[in-house]
């Protein structure tokens, strides 16, 4: 249930915040889809916290690059 509910959340953020924003990510797959597949895989707490420490590295001064859910 709390799955689905994140979900929900990632969808929207795709759907409506992120179209209105520059293009970011540094990565592929993007990173709100590395989260839901991470959190789909491991569950909430370790796909939680595996998205996080991705969200952190999506930032100009990290290379980026092809980065799948493993």
């Amino acid at each position: 249930m709390i799955k689905k509910i994140i979900f929900i959340f990632i969808r929207a953020y795709q759907r409506i915040i992120s179209p209105v924003l520059p293009k970011s990510c540094r990565f592929i797959p993007t990173c709100s889809e590395y989260a839901i597949q991470v959190i789909d895989k491991y569950g909430i707490f370790k796909g939680g916290t595996m998205a996080f420490k991705r969200i952190i590295k999506c930032h100009p001064f990290h290379e980026g690059g092809y980065d799948p859910v493993e």
